[in-house]
């Protein structure tokens, strides 16, 4: 099939994002097209809402997967695009369709030229919550088929199309979800001494967090606390009974997450004595660290630098993004990398408008770079 098939693939699957393990239409799209190729060829498993694509080898010495993502973000669009999302309220505003068409993409090159090493390409589900990589690697379809090395690939707004990012070790931070329920006593505005009021006890404890990384991790450490909602209240003239925060902890070591986490429950308790009132902490989903095996990153990036003329290698910092494509490299050696696309808006923004001939290079790029593996 020509690049632009996979454009149109990509548009396709832009206009049907669905939440993490509601994917169903998605994977109803991705198994006709997977049901249309020469079926001598691929071995086709679903999972979940998920699906695990095996190519058998014409001389396998090892198992190379390739990992994409499928879930959209609950985030109304607002692109100028005329494919924009029909599902209100939810939009592929992470590139996950572009990375599903990708795979779509390298799936059929190796499916039309075979080489030596089996070949198992994953669309997992939930990568945006509540994680479906942990439960794929526990499954038995998974076993069945257990790889010995295994990539990814991330679209980047930030670098131009024809542009590859990585570093060899850490690349994205361990992260953890954050939500605190306080409860107290509502009341008449007109008497707040007989009433113990949440709004205030909540706005304490959120000023309390942002001193956490400041004055609780190593400076030469990395941790970021972030509160993206806050809830309390019904009315102007009502004391609020209770109030809720929601947010992200995020931090480049398992110790400084530990440290974090200790803190919080301490301001907690701190809270609950201080305001008179019940707490609960939830700490929602966590991934871990996407920690890229070293060897293989410098050999693929030397590769790159090498062999691919037509693309920008970047030895590219690690960032406090958060990828349950950690799970996968805590287990088996692989790596992950940022694909250039060329937006101003950055992911999970509304309005975010990646650069589609991206498509093309990674397809070029890593197709190349399997064919390379194969031969070794």
């Amino acid at each position: 099939m020509s690049v632009s098939s996979f454009v149109q693939i990509r548009r396709d699957l832009h206009q049907i994002p669905e939440p993490g393990f509601q994917e169903v239409k998605t994977q109803q799209y991705l198994l006709r097209y997977l049901n249309g190729l020469p079926q001598d060829r691929v071995q086709i498993q679903p999972w979940r809402t998920g699906i695990l694509v095996r190519i058998p080898g014409s001389n396998p010495k090892r198992t190379i997967a390739w990992r994409t993502d499928m879930d959209g973000l609950p985030i109304s669009e607002e692109t100028s695009y005329p494919f924009r999302s029909l599902h209100e309220g939810f939009m592929h505003a992470c590139g996950h369709d572009m990375h599903m068409a990708i795979a779509l993409g390298l799936l059929t090159h190796f499916v039309e030229q075979p080489i030596a090493d089996n070949l198992l390409f994953l669309f997992q589900p939930a990568e945006e919550g509540p994680g479906g990589a942990l439960p794929m690697m526990q499954s038995e379809e998974f076993a069945a088929w257990q790889p010995d090395c295994i990539f990814a690939l991330h679209i980047a707004p930030e670098y131009p199309v024809g542009t590859i990012a990585t570093k060899p070790g850490i690349l994205f931070a361990n992260t953890s979800e954050l939500f605190v329920d306080l409860v107290g006593k509502g009341g008449h505005a007109a008497f707040p001494h007989k009433s113990n009021d949440m709004v205030v006890a909540m706005s304490h404890l959120v000023t309390q967090l942002q001193s956490i990384v400041s004055r609780n991790i190593d400076p030469l450490d990395s941790a970021v606390i972030t509160v993206g909602k806050i809830e309390g209240g019904t009315k102007q003239n009502i004391i609020a009974e209770r109030a809720r925060l929601e947010g992200t902890i995020r931090t480049f070591s398992m110790e400084s997450m530990s440290r974090v986490k200790s803190r919080i429950e301490a301001l907690v308790k701190g809270v609950e004595a201080g305001f008179d009132c019940s707490a609960t902490i939830d700490y929602g989903c966590g991934y871990c660290q996407v920690y890229n095996e070293e060897a293989l990153t410098e050999e693929f990036m030397e590769w790159v630098a090498e062999e691919c003329k037509d693309v920008t290698l970047i030895h590219c910092k690690e960032a406090m993004t958060g990828e349950d494509f950690g799970y996968f490299l805590r287990e088996i050696p692989g790596f992950l990398f940022w694909l250039g696309v060329n937006t101003p808006y950055g992911l999970h923004h509304s309005k975010i408008e990646p650069n589609e001939e991206a498509i093309e290079v990674a397809i070029g790029v890593v197709s190349r770079y399997f064919t390379k593996l194969s031969q070794r």
